[in-house]
């Protein structure tokens, strides 16, 4: 290590620490133990351009380990990104630029929204899935615009949780060969030494999962770092894994080494005998030696060259294939081509119907040839959930450019690997279970839903209409838990075509991540002469067949499989004279982006005569009905029967609508 390699890295040390200090929040421990590595990745190896974080072939760099966002911070900031001095000093702070865990679009250079351990490690591995897939699809011979690393520093709470060991799992079977992972081996955790409850032999773990690993002893042993990371490099058919062993807090002379020193800012006087520790210039915060800040600042040149190099390769590209070159750019910018849709069919009518979840898998075979990133599978449930595309070939090793993925019984990982192709860029990825098993991938639910990303997810089996398996597998709480995740759209379509339409709107829109809830067992294909279009899914909630009376009397709401209940329970109630509304209200996100008159059209205010139908939770739904209206749902657990049994046991029928509308009403109509 050179003087001025000391003094850079110890300027990343002592960045994070002061700034850290100042928000008296934060954890200091990660960034000063990391800074050498991270040196090394960022000023000797990373191909990126900081005056333009978003060009396509740059590697991608995903700090795992988001409690330690100083770290990046500081790297971001003095590489010369947009990402000013006196946003650094405002970490943690009110409307800040430099929010407590990297969040993506909020911070320029920021790849992934990190903190929940395991998450970022997943999403590189999903990042690597759509750089090889990218790659095979679009690079020729003397022609390789897609060839990048995806780097991350991972932690020991990472290798930890569960969602790791699935996602490593993977990348180890795929062969993912651009996947680099540093291990910040620092054996520290908050209650204290990782010996209390991590004591398994974490290399050979990697080695049985098929990554290539190597140890680096001395975390400040640059040399041995590089070559590390230039060998795994050259490793094209497995991920990487470089353990590197670091000292938590290194520097701080009473922190080092300590739990004290992960989550907690390491105290003023602390923080003054760590510069005097090492030997630091100056007894100011937020110091910056000239030196160190030239020395980063070289990356703004070399990435206005790496960038320049790769446009010249992609003009290149262009003049020899036009037509792909076309295609690449569309995809990277996220647009669909002219009449993706052309091909979705219309559904006739039909009394007996379909499983919506086997028109979905017919809606995505006929928009797949159109959108040719589209990408995905399931978790071990393609047959089920219908999410194979036809024709196409499964992904796997050394099989680049299939579109079918087998996540395998992974539903974890399979949502933050899908995050992880969203964050890449070029992919429109989905994944499908069974709606129950939604409990097993909501962290990275959440996740999606809180960078805004563009996933879709096929959960089938949506209610206790999947019959047989009993309670174990039937959701009854599970709407009601993703409605209440912001920025998640869930949509249940009631037949064919409103499945149709759901597809339409999950690949149309930016509204973040979209869940389509789906039947096992068969529905109606309504009549489309006789009730409103389906079209109006787009819209969240409407008017699905209205009452023949000026003014209806009440309002049945029904969504999915539920909605024909509420079709025939009008009908009875009409034959009793009164006026009856069906709303299709397949999905409430969408409904509540509507503008005030609309929501008003579909529910007057002055009737307050409503009843909601759904096989599931009634958690929510007053939102709708009122304090003077009904639910018919299933505030209950299943049970194991044919599912025809379990609807009239559990009062889910045409019949229980229209006794409780008769009550609700004073029998006045009788």
């Amino acid at each position: 290590m050179t003087a001025l390699d000391e003094i850079c890295i110890n300027t990343i040390r002592m960045l994070s620490a002061d700034c850290i200090e100042k928000a008296k929040s934060g954890h200091p421990g990660m960034p000063m133990g990391s800074a050498s590595m991270a040196f090394v990745l960022w000023t000797r190896l990373l191909c990126h351009n900081p005056a333009d974080p978003g060009w396509p072939d740059r590697d991608r760099f995903v700090l795992s380990a988001g409690h330690g966002s100083m770290l990046l911070y500081s790297l971001l900031h003095l590489s010369g990104y947009d990402l000013s001095l006196d946003d650094l000093k405002n970490f943690r702070q009110w409307q800040s630029r430099t929010p407590g865990h990297p969040e993506f679009r909020h911070t320029p250079g920021v790849e992934t929204t990190t903190g929940p351990l395991g998450q970022g490690f997943a999403n590189g591995v999903g990042m690597a899935v759509a750089e090889r897939f990218l790659a095979s699809r679009f690079n020729r011979p003397g022609h390789r615009i897609v060839e990048h690393y995806i780097y991350g520093i991972v932690s020991d709470g990472d290798l930890m949780e569960g969602v790791s060991h699935e996602a490593a799992s993977l990348a180890g079977h795929l062969g993912l060969g651009s996947l680099i992972y540093l291990y910040d081996d620092n054996r520290i955790s908050i209650e204290g030494s990782t010996d209390l409850a991590f004591t398994e032999n974490r290399i050979d773990r990697f080695r049985a999962y098929g990554w290539h690993v190597k140890e680096v002893k001395d975390g400040n042993d640059l040399e041995s770092i590089e070559k590390a990371i230039i060998e795994a490099q050259e490793e094209k058919d497995r991920p990487s894994l470089i353990a590197v062993r670091t000292h938590i807090g290194y520097g701080s002379p009473n922190k080092q080494d300590r739990a004290s020193a992960h989550g907690e800012p390491l105290g003023a006087e602390e923080v003054d005998l760590t510069r005097k520790n090492l030997k630091w210039p100056s007894d100011q915060p937020f110091f910056i030696p000239d030196e160190a800040r030239d020395y980063f600042l070289r990356a703004v040149l070399k990435g206005k060259e790496l960038e320049a190099q790769w446009q010249e390769r992609f003009i290149a590209y262009k003049q020899a294939f036009p037509e792909k070159a076309e295609e690449f750019e569309r995809l990277m910018i996220g647009d669909l081509p002219d009449g993706w849709d052309r091909d979705i069919p219309i559904f006739p009518a039909d009394s007996k119907g379909t499983a919506t979840r086997v028109t979905s898998g017919t809606v995505l075979n006929a928009v797949a040839p159109h959108i040719p990133n589209l990408l995905g599978g399931s978790a071990d449930l393609a047959p089920s959930n219908k999410t194979e595309i036809k024709g196409e070939a499964f992904f796997q090793a050394g099989v680049n450019d299939g579109r079918n993925l087998h996540f395998g019984v992974r539903e974890h990982g399979m949502g933050s690997i899908m995050n992880g192709m969203s964050l890449h860029g070029g992919i429109i990825p989905y994944g499908g279970t069974f709606l129950v098993f939604s409990d097993y991938m909501r962290p990275a639910i959440r996740m999606a839903a809180l960078m805004g990303l563009k996933t879709i997810y096929i959960f089938t089996h949506d209610s206790i209409g999947l019959g047989e398996d009993g309670p174990t597998h039937q959701p009854v709480e599970h709407l009601a838990a993703l409605r209440s995740i912001p920025n998640l759209t869930v949509i249940r379509p009631c037949d064919a075509n409103e499945t149709a339409e759901a597809w339409k709107t999950a690949l149309i829109s930016d509204i973040g991540p979209v869940a389509l809830a789906l039947t096992r067992q068969d529905v109606p294909v309504l009549d489309r002469t006789v009730f409103s279009p389906a079209a109006g899914l787009q819209k969240g909630a409407y008017i699905l067949k209205d009452s023949r009376n000026k003014i209806p009397d009440i309002i049945l709401i029904g969504t999915g499989s539920e909605v024909h209940i509420a079709i025939d329970a009008a009908q009875m109630l009409e034959e009793k004279g009164i006026g009856v509304r069906v709303v299709s209200m397949p999905s409430w996100e969408l409904f509540e982006k509507q503008p005030e008159e609309y929501k008003k059209q579909v529910f007057p205010p002055e009737i307050h005569a409503r009843i909601a139908v759904e096989a599931g939770v009634s958690q929510g739904w007053h939102r709708y009905v009122g304090d003077r209206g009904e639910t018919v749902c299933l505030d209950r657990f299943g049970a194991s029967a044919p599912y025809n049994i379990l609807y009239e046991k559990f009062g889910i029928t045409a019949e229980k609508v229209t006794e409780k509308a008769l009550a609700l009403m004073g029998n006045k109509k009788e």
